[in-house]
């Protein structure tokens, strides 16, 4: 019996003495020191420092980076307005359609447009007797000098008439009209919309027997044969912008296709949200696949 309660004295005793040692942690790495590891080709990379990421779209170490989007130039989009409200008779063409300068785009019916045509021609009509009542009132004057004052009253009403054709025919031409047309053809019941440069309709804003009011927009033309980058540049990297300088950039959805550009305007003025500018570079080699608000990313070329 004594010889059992002495072994499990024993045993305790042995396996206390085996829980109260720590086991050894494994020896962390020198601070400081590179680590590296071994990737499948067997080669070594260093994994605590980051080398300079030289792009294959620039070749340019230390080339900061700016994202920005396509854009068409101002001078290539029209906002087709109207200078006289009226009702859409008929519509020509659809939202992406491709417009000839000139083209016609929709035609407008407003009554006033068929007063406008009718006051021109009888002013025309009573200009053209007042003339000729002038000049024979004026050839009597130079005989009798009792009939001037006839003439003076010819020569005034002459020229009222005259004003308000001039003004009538002003009129007709701002609606794109020719009043020589007016003269020869007759009144034209609807106005029409003429497409003022060659582009694609964008935002179009007009459907049948939709009322537009006197300067409310049809739509947009956009000219894309010579588009824009427009860069978001912060302060920081402002010193880097200077006209005639090459960009290369990719484009959201094209892939690793590089594409170039030269800087052509930089803005003064800071934006006080960000303190950043846009940078305005023209495309060099465009693709009819380009779309104004496509996503780039671009890099100063350094020489």
């Amino acid at each position: 019996m004594k010889r059992k309660i002495l072994y499990c004295l024993c045993t305790s005793l042995f396996l206390l003495a085996g829980c109260s040692e720590k086991p050894s942690s494994p020896s962390a790495p020198d601070e400081g020191k590179d680590t590296t590891v071994i990737a499948a080709n067997g080669s070594a990379t260093d994994t605590t420092t980051t080398p300079d990421v030289v792009t294959s779209a620039t070749n340019v170490a230390k080339s900061p980076t700016f994202n920005g989007i396509i854009m068409v130039p101002p001078q290539h989009t029209a906002t087709l307005s109207l200078t006289m409200g009226g009702k859409i008779h008929s519509l020509l063409v659809m939202p992406g359609q491709a417009v000839r300068q000139g083209q016609t785009i929709a035609s407008l019916e407003n009554p006033e447009f068929i007063d406008l045509q009718e006051q021109f021609l009888d002013a025309h009509a009573q200009l053209e007797y007042l003339e000729k009542e002038y000049h024979r009132q004026q050839a009597l004057g130079n005989q009798d000098a009792s009939s001037r004052k006839k003439v003076e009253q010819s020569k005034a009403e002459y020229r009222v008439m005259k004003s308000k054709c001039d003004a009538a025919s002003s009129r007709l031409t701002l609606l794109g009209i020719q009043p020589a047309s007016i003269l020869s053809n007759g009144i034209r019941p609807y106005l029409n919309i003429k497409a003022p440069i060659s582009g694609y309709v964008v935002r179009l804003n007009a459907n049948l027997g939709k009322y537009l009011e006197t300067g409310q927009p049809v739509c947009d033309i956009i000219n894309k044969s010579q588009p824009l980058i427009q860069l978001t540049v912060y302060e920081k990297d402002i010193h880097l912008m200077a006209t005639g300088e090459e960009v290369a950039f990719r484009v959201n959805g094209l892939g690793k296709q590089t594409f170039h550009a030269t800087i052509t305007s930089i803005e003064q003025a800071l934006n006080e949200n960000d303190y950043s500018i846009k940078v305005y570079a023209r495309i060099k080699s465009t693709l009819p696949l380009f779309r104004p608000g496509m996503y780039v990313r671009a890099r100063i070329i350094e020489s």
